[in-house]
């Protein structure tokens, strides 16, 4: 198992081919090819080959083996994202045609302020929906055709701590091929891409370019009063979030809020996760584990929480005091949800 220095050293390489990487113009990146053969593989089970590969294009590095790689994960993931958008026209307008209004976050609403397509890897489809309507929106996508899209229904906005009317009324319609998509407005989905990110451990770099690219392609009327409101410790997640864009990806967030020291074990967790080859998202459920019992050790410890996720998951603040008792108390609160789960799962039912 890689140590401590060697992730941290693999992470700051990571930020290194990732910044500017989502802007019209990026330079161009000097790294050795045996650099880049050392992590490409890595970039792209992250998902920021397609990111990468666009810094090496105006490179040296871009005729190497590894660079090949990440060409090809490029145009993988610019075909994926045709599939993704008819994915998305799809759900849309079965929800409608049931009268269930839905609302997109995340995926398609962060990957269009990139310049090209190929550069944001998907997964399923984030759409919220009102709380009554919510059986609703179930059956319609319960068929086939709306088993094929893929999506993740939500019905509250925990992280941001608003009602659906209160994000409701500020979102706003973008078109997406012949339909017009109703995304947040640009202060809720920039709040809500950081608390998403930090929330999960900020384990996947592509959600650290996705508040990059946010923070820089906010409207002139941008509010960051409204982005900032609620209970202070979100707005202090959510300058963190912010911070940790600023100082390794370099991305320009004017007007916004101070850029202020981050806390030491802030930066140091999320380029130690980055510099992992492995997450617990990424490998089978508990479920299949129980019934495996040589891979229990291994999967306990890709379950201890990294000091963000166990943060944000007791609601603490991100001072400088250590983070262990932290990850106790998120352990401990995994550890009677599972419990809690554990007839489901004896039963042959499937849990993360």
């Amino acid at each position: 198992m890689p140590g401590p220095k060697l992730l941290r050293s693999r992470g700051e390489l990571i930020a290194t081919v990732l910044a500017g990487s989502w802007r019209r113009s990026v330079p161009p990146l000097h790294i050795s090819a045996d650099a880049l053969a050392d992590i490409a593989s890595h970039l792209i089970r992250l998902g920021v080959g397609g990111l990468a590969w666009r810094r090496l294009r105006a490179s040296g590095a871009s005729t190497c083996p590894a660079a090949f790689e990440l060409r090809q994960a490029y145009r993988l993931q610019t075909l994926e994202a045709r599939l993704h958008e008819r994915r998305v026209v799809q759900a849309v307008s079965l929800l409608r045609a049931a009268g269930v209004e839905p609302l997109l976050a995340k995926g398609w609403a962060a990957a269009r302020l990139y310049p090209e397509p190929g550069l944001r890897p998907y997964g399923d489809i984030d759409l919220w929906v009102r709380p009554d309507q919510h059986p609703v929106a179930v059956a319609a996508l319960g068929g086939p055709a709306g088993q094929c899209c893929r999506v993740d229904l939500h019905d509250r906005f925990a992280e941001l701590e608003l009602t659906w009317q209160e994000v409701y009324e500020r979102s706003r319609l973008e078109r997406l091929g012949e339909v017009q998509v109703r995304v947040l407005a640009s202060e809720d989905h920039l709040g809500l891409l950081c608390i998403h990110m930090l929330g999960h451990g900020a384990w996947r770099p592509v959600w650290l370019c996705d508040i990059a690219a946010a923070v820089e392609s906010l409207p002139e009327d941008f509010d960051w009063a409204r982005c900032l409101r609620g209970h202070p410790r979100h707005a202090q997640w959510i300058t963190c979030a912010i911070g940790l864009a600023r100082r390794l990806l370099r991305a320009r967030c004017d007007g916004g809020p101070p850029d202020r020291p981050l806390p030491r074990w802030l930066l140091a967790a999320l380029l130690r996760q980055w510099g992992r080859h492995e997450h617990y998202m990424t490998t089978p459920s508990m479920a299949f584990v129980l019934r495996h019992p040589t891979r229990t050790l291994k999967a306990l410890r890709l379950r201890w929480p990294n000091p963000i996720q166990a943060t944000v998951g007791v609601g603490g603040p991100f001072n400088s005091l250590p983070r262990l008792p932290f990850q106790i108390g998120e352990c401990l609160v995994r550890t009677l949800r599972f419990a809690r789960q554990l007839p489901n799962l004896i039963h042959g039912k499937s849990f993360a």
